[in-house]
């Protein structure tokens, strides 16, 4: 049973009373919203002709150093909702034409996300709903969004666990995400595509080649070869952009090199993975990052553009 009256909806198991305080990520007992838009720049199989329907939840369970996100996932920057007004955003997202709803560093707030998901469903909402995680997460709140989420999008950031604790603060980072992966496949089988190439349900695994990092990503990718062959659809991304407070931790101050992403984009090509998205190398910049101004949030405005 989920409860916020002693939290441990991710592996922190803070146990903070999120009723009358917040938790280690920072989140109250309302989930919070930084963002609600149509977002081009998700995964081919997501995004449709008109966009993932992107929603950004404030806040997060990690502390990684490089976030690009900070200003919301640490800041906690955007507005409290009810569950109300989050099942209208969802439905406003399918009114919008969004091809999925992508809920994205939602584990904090999955109560809320599933009284929501009931009431939008009450009102004719549809969409496959993309659950976009950071993959720290418990087996037993991947157990609780069975029949709620199509499609899981969990990060594997990590495979060894001094880089989770000096970048994320969370040494058991590894453990946690290839248990939380496991338990997605389980729940909702191998990937299957619509003839259209949009993906209507299964495990997408996203990995951020990290600069001085390319051997922790091939072991990535042998985890995954190994535990899941080509059942999942796996994302390379070379985005990597130093942000936030990355200088203070080499050799994480610089961008990737073409070379490191070009030698982990062979290795999966080595282990006969097929279902393997690669990323240009000029998605690494800011400008790809998110605006995070509150719209669509707390009003119906944001959706009266063409």
């Amino acid at each position: 049973m989920l409860s916020l009256n002693k939290c441990e909806l991710c592996p922190r198991h803070c146990g903070a009373d999120r009723i009358h305080g917040r938790g280690f990520c920072g989140a109250g007992a309302q989930a919070r919203v930084a963002l609600v838009s149509l977002h081009p720049w998700e995964e081919p199989g997501l995004v449709g002709a008109r966009g993932a329907g992107t929603v950004f939840f404030s806040h997060c369970s990690l502390r990684c150093c490089y976030c690009q996100n900070h200003v919301i996932s640490h800041g906690g920057r955007g507005e409290e909702v009810t569950d109300e007004r989050l099942a209208g955003i969802f439905c406003e997202q399918q009114e919008r034409g969004a091809a999925t709803l992508d809920l994205v560093t939602p584990t904090h707030f999955v109560p809320s996300i599933i009284h929501g998901l009931q009431m939008a469903r009450e009102r004719g909402f549809s969409l496959p709903v993309v659950y976009n995680s950071s993959g720290y997460e418990t087996v037993e709140t991947i157990r609780a969004l069975a029949g709620y989420v199509d499609i899981y999008l969990p990060d594997l950031k990590y495979m060894w666990e001094r880089s989770a604790a000096e970048y994320s603060a969370a040494p058991d980072y590894p453990q946690a995400a290839q248990a939380a992966i496991r338990a997605m496949v389980r729940q909702v089988g191998p990937v299957d595509f619509a003839e259209d190439g949009r993906l209507r349900r299964g495990v997408l695994v996203r990995h951020l080649v990290l600069p001085g990092h390319r051997h922790e990503s091939i072991e990535a990718l042998d985890w995954l070869a190994r535990e899941f062959g080509d059942t999942v659809q796996i994302s390379l991304m070379s985005q990597y952009t130093p942000m936030y407070k990355a200088l203070e931790h080499p050799p994480l101050g610089r961008r990737l090199t073409t070379f490191e992403y070009q030698s982990v984009v062979e290795h999966a090509l080595a282990l006969g993975l097929t279902r393997v998205y690669v990323q240009e190398r000029r998605a690494a910049s800011e400008e790809y990052v998110p605006c995070f101004d509150g719209s669509g949030v707390k009003s119906r405005d944001f959706f009266n553009t063409p």
